[in-house]
């Protein structure tokens, strides 16, 4: 795992102010997603423990708006340079260089925990320990939000993502993880291409028993 992250965390340093620049207001014009991420936020809420955990945070403008919708929100990355960037970008909030085999934050601790296409280039072989950490970190009855790219054949999808090589996920494989992480998926959202590849977007929302 850890050389796949090692290179990650490059491919990301290397291109953080086009990113930035690139992503910072996505969800503005993503109606689909801006009301998968509210509605998470309103269940987040509804828990008691608003602290909320956006795993793979890039340049923050994601914890930022999950700030916005009234959660304890901070961020994780991989990346040091994206992680400087959000300090920069966002200073009130709190930002931390993190791997996602191996978030710092106690156990069971968390009402909420985001990964807006931040396990993508996870391996499959390696993604249930991914599932299986942030389901960890989660109170009961915390809720996970997964996006990611989505694909209708029966199973994952390598392809050569702009920043470093990626893969989309059947919906229903991606459930089965969540599920064998300890998870109960109950929501999902699909729409269609994200890309020029024709991959769809897709949402999953799960909770921890």
């Amino acid at each position: 795992m850890a050389e796949h992250q090692d290179e990650t965390r490059a491919a990301y340093d290397g291109v953080v102010d086009l990113y930035a620049s690139m992503f910072a207001d996505r969800l503005e014009t993503q109606p689909f997603a801006r009301a998968m991420v509210a509605t998470f936020a309103e269940l987040v809420r509804a828990t008691g423990n608003t602290r909320t955990a956006d795993v793979g945070c890039g340049p923050g403008h994601l914890t930022a708006m999950l700030h916005d919708l009234e959660l304890d929100a901070f961020g994780l990355d991989i990346s040091p340079g994206m992680i400087g960037h959000a300090r920069r970008t966002h200073p009130a909030l709190r930002f931390e260089e993190a791997r996602m085999e191996a978030l710092p934050v106690e156990d069971r601790a968390l009402g909420g925990v985001v990964a807006r296409y931040s396990m993508i280039h996870t391996p499959p072989a390696e993604l249930p320990a991914l599932l299986a950490e942030q389901a960890r970190v989660l109170a009961p009855g915390g809720l996970l939000l997964v996006s990611f790219f989505g694909t209708e054949g029966p199973e994952p999808v390598r392809f050569d993502h702009k920043v470093t090589p990626a893969y989309s996920w059947p919906v229903d494989r991606l459930a089965e993880l969540l599920t064998g992480a300890g998870l109960a998926p109950f929501a999902r959202l699909l729409h269609d291409p994200a890309t020029e590849r024709g991959f769809l977007d897709a949402h999953v929302m799960a909770r921890l028993p």
